[in-house]
């Protein structure tokens, strides 16, 4: 009986072993082991996972990860890359969906809230990075600098005047303060509702994209 038992038990540790992990094309490697990224990421945080943690979640072996990603910061900021062209994606087709500009800017605030709420943990540790982390810090300050980019690119579609970098720099700041201040849920433990965050982004939009009504895509 303890013969058939040892059996038995080496014949389990040798298809753990073997099993094969997922083969990929490299692309795909890399793809899988970001989205396993931001799934433990923004329920765990960045110090609640590591790299072994991140390949297995994604289907592969340990060193797979290495193949790929240098270590843990840089498949985060890979996340945060992901994160942000999301958001812009998201305010594109927004504005492409055509509307009055009241309906467009409300359609805005909420896609825009609605995507801080849903990463509400990585934000979390976006921002405590940035503020110790001279890389992630750095890497921030030049998503910034495209999201302005991207801005001025949409606001010159709309055929608007197109604000000063200090100012659309001003407008994001805003934004992500109180979508954040929301998702965080601060905003609620001082008595401030959804609908007045709401209200603020709403107005901030309008800044920059202007009052006029329009029915037409960009």
């Amino acid at each position: 009986m303890r013969t058939k038992l040892r059996r038995v038990t080496s014949a389990a540790k040798s298809a753990t072993r073997t099993r094969p992990e997922r083969h990929r094309q490299p692309v795909e490697t890399r793809r899988a082991l970001v989205e396993a990224a931001a799934k433990i990421f923004n329920s765990a945080g960045y110090h609640g996972t590591d790299s072994n943690r991140i390949a297995r979640e994604a289907g592969y072996a340990p060193g797979t990860f290495y193949v790929h990603f240098p270590d843990k910061l840089a498949i985060f900021l890979a996340v945060y890359e992901n994160w942000v062209s999301a958001e812009w994606s998201s305010v594109e087709a927004i504005l492409k969906s055509g509307g009055s500009a009241r309906a467009i800017r409300r359609r805005l605030s909420r896609a825009v809230l609605e995507h801080h709420r849903k990463w509400r943990t990585f934000r979390a540790s976006l921002r405590a990075l940035s503020a110790t982390d001279d890389v992630v810090h750095a890497a921030r300050i030049a998503s910034r600098g495209r999201q302005i980019e991207t801005m001025t690119r949409l606001i010159r579609a709309r055929n608007t005047r197109v604000p000063s970098r200090a100012r659309m720099l001003a407008q994001l700041l805003i934004a992500e303060a109180l979508c954040d201040a929301v998702a965080g849920g601060d905003a609620k433990s001082l008595g401030i509702s959804e609908e007045e965050i709401v209200r603020l982004l709403d107005e901030s939009a309008r800044d920059l994209l202007g009052d006029g009504a329009t029915s037409r895509t960009i």
